[in-house]
């Protein structure tokens, strides 16, 4: 008996422009809105999929960009 061995796929949906746009301020402090919380920090790094805010020197958040409302300077 043959057993169907199937890949598994992962797909991320990309929004390119607020990818490039947080990319550009990175190292900012930032408040971002999420469809849950308000997160107030600094934008450490900007993975096409999420971001890592860094709140002190405790707190890391990693939020997914599709999470994301809204973001503003701090």
């Amino acid at each position: 008996m043959q057993q169907n061995q199937g890949t598994t796929q992962y797909v991320t949906v990309i929004d390119p422009y607020v990818y490039q746009t947080l990319q550009s301020v990175t190292g900012s402090m930032l408040v971002v809105q999420t469809v849950r919380d308000t997160i107030r920090g600094r934008l450490t790094d900007v993975k096409p999929d999420h971001i890592i805010i860094q709140v002190n020197s405790d707190s890391t958040f990693f939020i997914r960009i599709q999470q994301i409302v809204s973001i503003m300077p701090d």
